[in-house]
């Protein structure tokens, strides 16, 4: 069963360097080396200021400047994308600072875990307006641009200072609004020891708004606004098209200025230049000491790995980032977005055999800097082994109400996309992909080849993208050099082998092939130790039962042991569940969550036996309690209507 390959699919075969020599070696440790100071925005380098946890407050509250945040993941590839622009707008702005600063705050950095779920922060990237003189803690206002070009965002930073209260605006932002014709003829019967510019413009125009905006930080000239609605006051200034600049020089003089192009940076540079007007010295905002993680000079240790194993560490860490992080996010759950977490951990315990691990540690995702691959590659690889595990298993969801369709994973997958990937532009490509095709899936075997499929077509749209690994390039996968039966020719056109494909797939991703630990050369001794012990304990975990009663009893219990840590730790660290029409105390957290999965074998958790007990104990004292209260009620019987017998 063979079909030919898109025809941007078929072309771009590049070598996958994982298995690099040395002089591969040395690159890549430059790499590592310039990633260790590298950063999506980078504190003293960029024009902005880089936020953290520490900080972000202090800088926001009762700040005499307003601003706009981006709140974005290192981990989101569209957030990566958009770091130019933001980093231009920046500098763009950067004159305007002292009434509008621009900052950003990266939500994939673990101590900004609770930061970000305190600002309500579930999708990357987020843009987000403080006003100044904020007194009291406020999650800010929503960017509400029509899209995030930098004209768009721009232009909504003058619109956010331009809707302040009288009272409550930024020092150093002068009045945006327009002045009328006899406001600019007062001013030609005055002395002034500064020059003052006129800016005018039609209604919807921004261009006299920068410009004010541009000048707010320099000395010994004043710029305003005007619209053009009086003609014969225009025509009376030898105005004859707008925008265009009138100028009031100190010694009373006046004219219109001659300027080859009538746009914003001609008029700014125009008046910057003006004899006299200097730019102003402005003390820097101080914000507290932060750690500076971008000098030290800690490389991690680059981890060699088999790019035809499947590594738990991956997978474990993924679940990590899935459950602590973007989830987190949101602070109770309810309706389609609980449904969708409970179908997830029912899937995930049924089939995966996943631990939640307590911190993120990358292998076959490993990227040459922070930014790149991790997470994304985890969530790839995550869902390919709940599709793969599927199939390979049939009947293992049976009993949890999701056994009927080939497409439940896919369709889980679908759900938790939309509703928690934090990357959105990611998750609407991903929506029109499935919209596409994913409801004519009939069988499991064909779900499995769906995603495959897809996760090509994002590999060819990503290729050369900023997101794109240099080491790790966005090719066709498999590769010829792990799965050559899975290429073909037909015709002379490269195309794909789907039976081998699937047969490759059913290997890649099955229990056997998941790697546990790494080579002897890059553990220590007591890593090594601890890593043959989990390594025994977690092989139980996947191994098939055999036909010993023993080792059957030992495989369910370890199978619960890991599926309770899950929920367990998910509790713990999630915070309130609540489904529809019901509270949200703990009693009531705890019973929704528990029903989010159906144990193996038993069908019964920790959670289980732990309410029962609680329960026998509480009916217990209820039991004492009625027993005293009739045995005391009958004392108090017997004495009152005691007869002595004569």
């Amino acid at each position: 069963m063979a079909r030919p390959a898109p025809p941007l699919a078929a072309r771009r075969w590049r070598p996958n360097m994982a298995a690099a020599g040395g002089s591969g070696r040395l690159a890549l440790l430059a790499l590592l080396l310039a990633a260790a100071v590298a950063r999506l925005y980078r504190a003293g380098e960029d024009p902005l200021t880089v936020l953290a946890a520490g900080s972000v407050r202090q800088a926001l509250l009762n700040s005499s400047a307003a601003w706009v945040v981006q709140f974005y993941s290192s981990s989101c590839g569209h957030c990566i994308a958009f770091a130019p622009t933001w980093r231009a707008l920046a500098g763009d702005v950067k004159d305007w600072e002292s009434a509008i600063r621009v900052g950003v705050l990266d939500c994939g950095e673990e101590e900004n875990y609770e930061t970000c779920k305190e600002y309500g922060i579930h999708y990357y990237p987020t843009f987000r307006y403080f006003k100044a003189f904020t007194k009291q803690f406020t999650t800010g206002e929503n960017y509400k641009g029509a899209d995030r070009e930098l004209q768009t965002v721009r232009q909504m930073m003058i619109d956010f200072l331009q809707n302040h209260s009288q009272e409550l605006r930024p020092p150093a932002c002068p009045p945006l609004d327009p002045v009328s014709s006899s406001d600019i003829t007062s001013l030609f019967d005055k002395n002034s020891h500064h020059y003052t510019a006129i800016v005018f413009e039609s209604n919807n125009s921004y261009v006299g708004r920068e410009v004010i905006l541009d000048l707010i930080q320099y000395e010994n000239i004043i710029v305003k606004r005007a619209l053009n609605f009086d003609k014969p006051f225009l025509e009376k200034l030898g105005i004859s098209s707008v925008p265009s600049c009138y100028l009031m020089h100190p010694n009373g003089s006046h004219g219109l200025i001659n300027i080859l192009k009538p746009l914003r940076s001609f008029f700014s540079s125009y008046l910057k230049s003006l004899p006299g007007v200097r730019k102003k010295l402005l003390l820097p905002l101080q914000l507290p000491a932060q750690e500076n993680k971008e000098e030290s000079t800690e490389v991690k240790v680059w981890k060699e790995f088999d790019k035809s194993k499947l590594y738990m560490a991956d997978l474990e860490s993924g679940l990590h980032y899935l459950l602590r992080v973007e989830l987190a996010t949101h602070k109770t759950l309810e309706g389609a977005e609980l449904k969708t977490f409970k179908d997830f951990v029912t899937v995930s315990a049924k089939i995966s055999g996943i631990f939640l691990t307590k911190k993120v540690q990358w292998v076959g995702c490993q990227g040459t800097r922070p930014e790149l691959r991790g997470y994304t590659c985890s969530l790839w690889k995550l869902f390919h082994t709940l599709t793969v595990q599927a199939a390979l298993q049939p009947k293992a969801l049976i009993n949890t109400g999701l056994e009927d369709s080939p497409q439940t994973v896919l369709q889980i997958m679908r759900r938790y996309i939309q509703h928690f990937f934090g990357c959105r532009a990611c998750a609407q490509h991903f929506e029109e992909m499935a919209k596409e095709s994913m409801d004519s899936i009939k069988t499991l075997d064909e779900a499995v080849l769906w995603l495959w499929e897809k996760h090509n077509v994002v590999n060819n749209r990503l290729a050369g993208d900023l997101t794109e690994d240099p080491k790790f390039p966005k090719v066709q996968w498999p590769t010829p050099d792990i799965c050559p039966a899975c290429h073909e020719e037909i015709k002379g056109l490269h195309s794909w082998n789907e039976a081998q494909v699937l047969q490759f797939m059913k290997y890649h991703y099955k229990s056997e092939n998941i790697l546990y630990k790494y080579t002897e050369s890059q553990t220590d001794s007591s890593e090594t130790e601890q890593g043959d012990t989990r390594d025994v304990k977690d092989k139980s975990l996947l191994k098939k039962p055999s036909g010993n009663r023993e080792n059957k009893v030992q495989d369910k219990e370890n199978i619960l042991d890991s599926e309770s840590k899950v929920l367990n730790k998910l509790i713990a660290n999630h915070g309130p569940v609540k489904d529809s029409g019901k509270g949200a105390g703990g009693s009531a957290n705890i019973k929704e969550a528990k029903q989010a999965v159906s144990f193996l074998g038993i069908g019964f958790s920790n959670i289980d036996m732990s309410l029962c007990v609680i329960l026998y104990v509480a009916s217990s004292l209820f039991l004492m309690i009625m027993y005293f209260f009739f045995r005391m009620r009958s004392k108090r019987w017997k004495v009152k209507y005691y007869r002595p017998s004569v």
